[in-house]
């Protein structure tokens, strides 16, 4: 079995605490490595190491950055496979959805390469007589992100690769249920040039958060997760006077309207509510056709095409999606399709039960389909976070918009329609953060930003694009006069720019 570690100042560290955690393979269902959790003294150590790195670090030009940057992000190309399998033996996804996950992170490292033109400030000349005015973008200093198990790769490379690029030194504290990923990208960014300590890891569980939010010389926290801990991070992280952007729960739906091509609306809510075992934060979880006629006809297409839908080892190229992440993931999503039948809803597909032959002890969870729900079901108002899609009929337009716009939750959501007016008038009025026209997980680009609204997200910006760059750094406006412009004697009154 690994033994796995932390990464602390450019060196693999043994944890001290005497506190594992297990780390399972979830196709079998069985112990892989044990991880480390940190004490706190080992995140001091961690924060220790930020803290020296960060004068050195913040020195380098940023064009210099941008250079290590991008050799850091070719080193993660040159082994995107073996992270990719590496990711896929303890999260459970698919080989080529692992991909998916580290390319969508490259790109926010790439996207912060471009920080010499972002980072630039303002200058306004002779605001007053022989006064110029010049502003300048400048880190916060240490910076730390405390990310999912949903995306061990992506996550972290957003928070890293933007704060890294603005010129801060970052501790990470990724999920303790797939720290591989995680700890073979600080090895990659040592070889890449980062000094030691500008990007450490270390793993753990809430003693090694709280020992960042209280440390004072964490300047900002960034967190992906639950709802519940986004909320109570982002309170004690302002407490302590820090900033914060916490990223929580979702509930994401797709408004099929009637205009709609349900032969494409039926393939993206396969692969939108299914991929990745439904362990997406921007997974489609709610179908909401428009009309008795819609529900019937999309029906029919969602259960000819779940029928071949094959769930399996995540490295067979044949598998649509694997396995959940643990036991106790596997057990609550059961729980979830039990309390669905028995509120009321009707089980159309029950995915309890899925036998993957070889692999007896894996998490398995097959898709399943609930039609006719309603919005007090718990199904509808909670995050399953697993293969779970739910129908609930709309009646009309109205009706669907007002479903995303009142849930709790307002992460992402996405209409179908060939309609140009009935698309613009969602995207103007939908109350969600992200959202997709005929796009089902709208996921921004990297120059742009991430985020969600109401319950799903805590924060006044965003993650990556310009938000993020905004997020690491701080703003010092200088107001400059030279002798030529300067008057004899003392002045009593407010300097005026005029």
């Amino acid at each position: 079995m690994a033994q796995l570690t932390h990464f602390i100042h450019g060196e693999h560290i043994q944890g001290t605490s005497g506190r594992t955690r297990e780390v399972f393979n979830p196709v079998r269902g069985e112990v892989s490595a044990q991880v480390p959790l940190a004490s706190w003294e080992e995140v001091t150590a961690a924060v220790d190491s930020a803290q020296r790195a960060f004068g050195e670090w913040s020195a380098v030009n940023p064009q210099r950055r941008g250079r290590i940057l991008l050799k850091w992000v070719d080193l993660i190309n040159q082994h995107r496979d073996e992270l990719a399998e590496a990711l896929s033996n303890e999260h459970g996804k698919t080989f080529e959805d692992a991909k998916g996950d580290i390319q969508r992170g490259v790109e926010v490292v790439e996207f912060g390469a471009g920080a010499p033109h972002l980072l630039k400030g303002e200058f306004s000349h002779n605001v007053a007589t022989g006064m110029d005015v010049h502003s300048l973008r400048q880190p916060l200093g240490v910076v730390a992100g405390i990310t999912p198990f949903n995306f061990p790769a992506m996550i972290p490379l957003w928070k890293a690769g933007i704060a890294l690029a603005a010129g801060n030194t970052f501790v990470l504290k990724p999920s303790e249920r797939d720290p591989s990923v995680p700890l073979r990208l600080a090895e990659l960014a040592r070889e890449a040039g980062m000094p030691p300590g500008t990007l450490n890891v270390v793993n753990g569980d809430k003693e090694a958060v709280d020992a960042l939010i209280e440390d004072p010389r964490v300047k900002a926290v960034g967190f992906v997760g639950s709802t519940p801990i986004a909320q109570s991070i982002y309170s004690a992280a302002a407490a302590a006077g820090k900033r914060a952007q916490c990223f929580g729960g979702a509930k994401n739906h797709m408004v099929i309207m009637p205009d709609a091509d349900l032969d494409q609306a039926a393939d993206a809510l396969i692969g939108a509510g299914y991929g990745s075992a439904g362990e997406r934060c921007m997974a489609i979880s709610v179908a909401v056709p428009v009309g008795e006629a819609t529900a019937e006809a999309l029906r029919e297409k969602l259960l000819a095409r779940i029928s071949k839908l094959t769930v399996g080892p995540s490295l067979d190229p044949v598998s649509d999606f694997g396995p959940v992440v643990g036991a106790d993931a596997k057990e609550r999503i059961e729980d979830y399709i039990a309390a669905g039948a028995d509120e009321g809803a009707e089980l159309v597909v029950d995915g309890r039960g899925v036998v993957v032959p070889g692999h007896p002890n894996g998490f398995w969870v097959g898709a399943t389909l609930f039609d006719h729900v309603t919005p007090d079901m718990r199904i509808y108002r909670e995050e399953i976070f697993g293969p779970v899609l739910c129908i609930v009929r709309a009646a009309d337009y109205e009706a669907a918009l007002r479903l995303p716009s009142e849930h709790e939750f307002g992460n992402g959501v996405a209409i179908f329609t060939r309609d140009g007016d009935t698309a613009r008038d969602f995207t103007s009025r939908v109350e969600v953060g992200m959202v997709g026209v005929n796009v089902p997980i709208p996921v921004p680009i990297a120059y742009y930003t991430f985020g969600g609204w109401k319950a799903s997200g805590f924060g006044d910006l965003n993650q990556h694009g310009t938000d993020g760059l905004r997020f690491y750094t701080k703003t010092k406006t200088v107001s400059t006069r030279w002798p030529s412009g300067l008057k004899e004697g003392a002045s009593f009154i407010m300097p005026e720019g005029s």
